[in-house]
């Protein structure tokens, strides 16, 4: 056996070996990603792919948040409430799309970022709004809420980053939340502002930039 092979014999196993190392390493670093109960992606998984599908021109940004959810927890349990979380990003999945991404931030607050390609976003979050606020299958009838929607168009903050427009997104959710109208648009009123996430009525909630309109 001449000395090219016998270098190759001896390399071989450990280029295995780091071949299985590195999927074990990318498989820890997507499982890093996910949700562990829902199975969307956390924050930082959310924030990657959103920033990206932000550079196209249809992008829609939407917040939901769960109406009463510490109720549904305390009056039929943690399993109920997880189960209510499980059924939400569920749906909030299926209605975004493979060309969207939906994550979970963190207790009952989801966040997502879809294309709108026929301008009918307003149509389809309003139905998205109706589907969330059924029962759970396989759960008591009575483990359901709604769930607020905030929701924002990226190209009419243009200079806006995804920071700034989940802001928005936060703000018209808190309206639509407040107001009990399950569903706002940002960009179109003058209700709350927000100063780093900060709802109007907070320490440190600026009043020069209102942004938050209907739902249409």
């Amino acid at each position: 056996m001449n000395t090219l092979a016998t270098i190759l014999l001896s390399v071989l196993p450990l280029a295995a070996g780091w071949a299985v190392h590195v999927r074990w390493l990318r498989g820890c670093l997507n499982s890093a990603r996910r949700d562990p109960l829902t199975g969307l992606c956390t924050r930082d998984g959310f924030t990657r792919r959103a920033t990206v599908l932000l550079k196209d021109p249809r992008a829609v940004v939407v917040l939901a948040d769960v109406d009463k959810f510490k109720h549904i927890n305390d009056t039929y349990g943690h399993a109920a409430g997880d189960a209510l979380l499980k059924a939400t990003a569920d749906r909030l999945a299926h209605h975004v799309g493979r060309t969207g991404v939906v994550g979970r931030l963190g207790g009952d607050e989801f966040a997502a970022v879809l294309l709108d390609d026929h301008g009918t976003a307003g149509d389809l979050l309003a139905v998205l709004h109706g589907v969330l606020a059924r029962p759970v299958e396989g759960q008591d009838p009575a483990v359901h809420t709604t769930v607020s929607l905030g929701w924002v168009r990226a190209a009419d903050f243009p200079t806006d980053d995804l920071s700034g427009l989940l802001r928005r997104a936060d703000e018209a959710m808190y309206a639509a939340k407040q107001a009990r109208a399950g569903l706002r648009r940002a960009g179109l009123g003058w209700l709350f502002a927000t100063l780093a996430g900060r709802r109007a009525g907070r320490t440190g909630a600026r009043t020069d930039v209102p942004v938050v309109g209907v739902a249409a």
